[in-house]
């Protein structure tokens, strides 16, 4: 599928979630060592397993609200209140108004704001480009991701710790011109908002009435057992790549320290970003060949042996005392994260009824948003029982997660033979 064929949606937010991600991934990897250093690291533990568990329940909402609503109003109203949240940590990080605490604030308002925006985003694709093209599409835009990926740490590793509050107003402009281009240039997909009849009829229910045909939808989904593995393999599996932004900056700040690197003279946090920027470079270089190359296997044994690399890598930088320790060990994570990127979403589109796609989507994002509630318990384990038996005991996690993968996909596989 061409570029010039797509829809104009795909277009314009390629370009305006490229520069938002630039901005936010200049901040987000380092914001553990932040408040870690602020308010301390078990604090930090503790509301971040707040904000994330809010982030649950804003998720399975947006899926419903972009189904209902439609998903060009959704991320509208994410980008909002995003920019709101970045805008009081601005704000909260100067010296005339410092506190710690009203900057977490800041950002856990903007965490749960962005969660309303994947499930609209994930579902507008699904709407506009057909089966045979989505894992192309969803391809291309986790490859820009990862090119932000890739500038946002280094950008953020030169000027976050210096000039915070000018690093969180970029994000914040970059959220207003992703919204002026979602006004100015972006249409609705949603079959529900687009038809009329359907739309005032779901507006004339009573809060209480939707809220629980919500509650009956989402257990509808949960109903459905290769559905529901596949949200709990997920759940486990994210406890690896998501310690990329919780338990790496802290280890590499802490164990590794500063480095050299051919006579370059790094510092923990340039480390730190120099790692981030080699996942992304990893991840933006190879996403469409190895999309290409994992359809030719099955499934099944893609995710199953995406899990055990994932288990691999964690334990090499476990015991990595230097910085090509870390490099080996953040490589073969990429290269774990690259073997699923594309199919992980067609997969949902597959499964996913069509006036419920976002819905769907919404509650495969739960394998991301629990995962981050569960997530910063790893750096609380790690003042009790060390950096090593911490990154164990992740590894076995993702090894056990491979084997659900594989059960998962044997019973999928079983259902459609029979269908």
């Amino acid at each position: 599928m061409k570029f010039k064929t797509w829809d104009i949606n795909l277009k314009v937010r390629l370009f305006g979630e490229a520069l938002l991600d630039i901005s936010f991934w200049a901040v987000f990897p380092f914001l553990t060592i932040y408040f870690s250093d602020s308010i301390g690291r078990q604090t930090t533990s503790l509301l971040l397993i707040l904000s994330q568990a809010l982030s649950v329940i804003t998720a399975l909402l947006g899926g419903y609200f972009a189904d209902t609503y439609g998903r060009k109003r959704m991320m509208s109203i994410s980008v909002i209140g995003e920019g709101a949240g970045f805008l009081i940590f601005a704000i909260a990080a100067t010296t005339m108004f410092y506190s710690p605490y009203v900057a977490f604030f800041g950002f856990m308002v903007a965490s749960i704001f962005m969660s309303f925006y994947q499930p609209a985003s994930q579902a507008m694709i699904a709407d506009v480009v057909k089966p045979e093209h989505r894992s192309h599409v969803y391809s291309i835009f986790y490859m820009m991701i990862n090119i932000a990926v890739v500038i946002g740490p280094i950008i953020g590793a030169l000027v976050f710790n210096n000039y915070t509050s000018q690093t969180l107003i970029a994000i914040v402009l970059a959220d207003l011109l992703l919204l002026i281009l979602l006004t100015k240039f972006g249409h609705e997909t949603a079959p529900m908002a687009l038809n009329p009849e359907l739309r005032k009829a779901q507006r004339e229910k009573k809060v209480s009435t939707v809220l629980m045909e919500q509650l009956r939808n989402y257990k509808l989904i949960f109903t459905d057992k290769v559905f529901f593995l596949y949200i709990i393999a997920g759940v486990i599996i994210s406890q690896s790549f998501m310690q990329l932004d919780l338990l790496f900056p802290l280890y590499i700040t802490e164990v590794i320290g500063n480095a050299s690197i051919f006579s370059l003279q790094l510092t923990g946090e340039q480390l730190f970003g120099l790692i981030v920027s080699i996942n992304g470079f990893c991840v933006a270089l190879l996403t469409v060949f190895f999309t290409r190359m994992m359809s030719r296997y099955r499934e099944k044994l893609v995710f199953m042996n995406s899990s055990f690399l994932y288990g691999i890598a964690i334990i090499l930088f476990g015991i990595a005392t230097g910085p090509w320790g870390a490099i080996l060990a953040i490589i073969l994570f990429s290269f774990a994260e690259l073997m699923t990127v594309g199919i992980q979403q067609n997969f949902v589109a597959k499964i996913a009824p069509d006036d419920k796609r976002a819905m769907y989507f919404s509650a495969a994002g739960l394998r991301y948003t629990f995962g981050k509630v569960i997530a910063p318990l790893a750096i609380t384990l790690s003042t009790l029982v060390g950096y090593f038996a911490t990154f164990a005991t992740i590894a076995v996690l993702a090894v056990i997660s491979g084997f659900i993968y594989f059960y998962m996909y044997s019973l999928y596989e079983k259902q459609d033979r029979a269908q």
